[in-house]
């Protein structure tokens, strides 16, 4: 086995598995505990255990215990081992798992799409849309292409941070095609080969597919159910020596947590000390549901540079219009508007015109949106408890999904069997990393709430009945 160079100590896995001094007998429910967390991706793949000394002392019970629940993780594959090595987490097998990479499916294949935590159009964008069919003209005068952006476009996302409580000026926002386009134009400045990128488990999909495409070798760090744990990322962040870390830190996807800003502050100087650069996707920043405390940017915490911001028109005002920008410092604009002219060369003109219309009403839509989620979150969570009462998740404060944890590990399993009753859903397995999360399902509010009530009503069919009938077999589709 190579490249296990992230440990936990005894008294970091003591507090992960948590188990109940009665419990009996207690080395299978230790066994079982540390199968769930490989298996929810809050103990990540490829991380050495504590010695069996340390964690008995931290558990306060025998080495024999430990010993027998290391043996019986070892027979079941959750847990390598060498002498003089120590031991490991690991997975069976992570294929039988559902880790293979998700297909694109057909818009009009008829299913509710509950794969995608996307809101319909805002309002708004009928009138962006004329206003910025009126003064396109006047740009014909010119080349029609920038690649770091137009002018009254980079303006008005450098204002919005700045009232947000982070200082910009125009020349340090990129315009990007949309947030992913930004995310694997980052990969590829920041990024070489064979590269430790830490990434949390569970998140944003597509960034594990830049992740993978640029070689890079991925550091999992679990998010447990309670949100981040400073004290694993910064263990991570520094025994893996991690050149790059990609965060979601505002109303995370899928998990819904909302980072603090005293974490925001330590994740910061940890990654100054650990020589780490963050890439921090704020796509659903904007999205508060419920009142939340005032929280600032996590690059209002930065120093010296190493906190890169991401955001996206998409969430907020339409999927459609594929725009997005990148905050960095100006040297760092410079150098990835000549690396994107190779590629792209510019974001298309009359969508740029769009946006920068859009965000002169941006209290208006975030209002929108917190009146048509609240609502379509209420409806879904009732649903659930009316269907599916065994189903467990935190409601979030913003963002756009439920993080659900099912009974049992049929992620998978349940999304084939609701194509059938005519609802795509998002496995957990399309979140994790090492073909994990399988009995999670990400179910999101993005919706009508009358689309969530029947989607909700035909998932329960399709538990109760499985997979039927004569549909054909449907690819799976990425999570947005």
């Amino acid at each position: 086995m190579v490249g296990v160079d992230r440990y936990l100590s005894g008294t970091q896995l003591a507090r992960l598995v948590a188990i109940d001094p009665e419990a009996k007998p207690y080395y299978r429910v230790l066994a079982e505990t540390v199968r769930s967390l490989i298996l929810d991706g809050r103990l990540p793949v490829r991380v050495r255990l504590p010695a069996e000394r340390h964690l008995a002392e931290a558990l306060g019970v025998s080495r024999t215990t430990v010993t027998s629940a290391y043996d019986r993780l070892r027979e079941r594959g959750y847990l390598e081992s060498r002498q003089g090595a120590g031991s490991w987490t690991a997975l069976p097998d992570a294929g039988s798992l559902g880790a293979e990479n998700p297909w694109i499916a057909a818009e009009d294949d008829g299913l509710l799409p509950l794969h995608s935590a996307v809101p319909l159009a805002a309002r708004a964008l009928p009138a962006a849309l004329a206003s910025a069919g009126e003064h396109y003209p006047r740009y014909a005068l010119g080349a029609g292409y920038s690649p770091i952006g137009i002018a009254p476009l980079r303006q008005a996302v450098a204002a919005r941070y700045t009232a947000r409580g982070l200082a910009t000026r125009p020349e340090q926002i990129l315009v990007t095609a949309g947030a992913q386009h930004a995310l694997h134009l980052l990969a590829t400045a920041l990024l070489s080969p064979g590269d430790p990128m830490l990434i949390e488990s569970p998140t944003y999909p597509h960034m594990i597919d830049v992740a993978r495409m640029r070689g890079a070798r991925i550091v999992p760090v679990g998010i447990p159910d309670d949100g981040w744990h400073l004290d694993l990322l910064t263990c991570a962040m520094r025994q893996s020596a991690a050149r790059l870390a990609y965060v979601i830190p505002d109303f995370q996807n899928p998990t819904g947590h909302l980072m603090d800003d005293a974490t925001r502050a330590g994740l910061v100087s940890a990654a100054r000390k650990c020589d780490t650069t963050l890439i921090v996707d704020e796509t659903w920043s904007e999205l508060a549901i419920d009142e939340v405390p005032r929280i600032a940017p996590l690059a209002a915490f930065d120093t010296d540079g190493r906190v890169i911001s991401v955001g996206s028109a998409s969430k907020l005002w339409w999927g459609g219009l594929r725009i997005g920008w990148i905050r960095a410092s100006a040297a760092m604009v410079r150098r990835l508007a000549a690396l994107r002219a190779a590629v792209d060369i510019a974001s298309p003109l009359f969508e740029q015109l769009v946006v920068t219309r859009l965000f002169e009403d941006i209290e208006e839509t975030r209002a929108e949106r917190r009146r048509t989620l609240a609502a379509s979150r209420a409806a879904l969570v009732a649903a659930l408890a009316e269907h599916m009462p065994d189903w467990e998740f935190t409601v979030p404060r913003g963002g756009g999904a439920l993080w659900v944890r099912l009974p049992e590990p049929s992620g998978s399993t349940l999304a084939d069997a609701a194509a059938c009753h005519g609802v795509r859903l998002a496995p957990g397995t399309w979140f994790g990393v090492d073909g994990t999360l399988e009995g999670r399902l990400r179910l999101p509010f993005t919706q009508p709430p009358q689309v969530l009530t029947e989607a909700v009503g035909r998932i329960a069919k399709a538990r109760v009945r499985g997979p039927y009938g004569t549909r054909p077999a449907l690819p799976l589709t990425p999570a947005l």
